[in-house]
């Protein structure tokens, strides 16, 4: 499955990010929409979920995240909704880790 967000907050330290594995984290925007899908590595076996999607989350709830490879490009979104069958476009598009 796979989970939208609305970027609330982020670091600077994302946008001073230049390792080229690593650039995407150049491309994060407040307001933007990004999608992160959920998939077998990520999930727990009990539960079939992937830690931090925000399952009990609703309304104006204030989740944070933070990139894998670099601790200091992190902030805050918001859930907007799940989907059950991903359709995250190339761009925006994450996975929970």
């Amino acid at each position: 499955y796979c989970v939208e967000f609305r970027t609330e907050s982020l670091s600077q330290h994302c946008a001073l990010e230049t390792r080229p594995h690593a650039r995407w984290m150049q491309y994060l925007r407040e307001g933007h929409t990004v999608c992160v899908a959920c998939q077998p590595p990520a999930m727990s076996p009990a539960t079939r979920r992937c830690s931090g999607d925000g399952h009990s989350a609703h309304g104006d709830k204030i989740l944070h995240w933070e990139a894998i490879g670099n601790s200091q490009c992190q902030g805050t979104w918001k859930k907007i909704r799940q989907l059950d069958h991903c359709s995250c476009p190339l761009v925006h598009s994450f996975i929970f880790t």
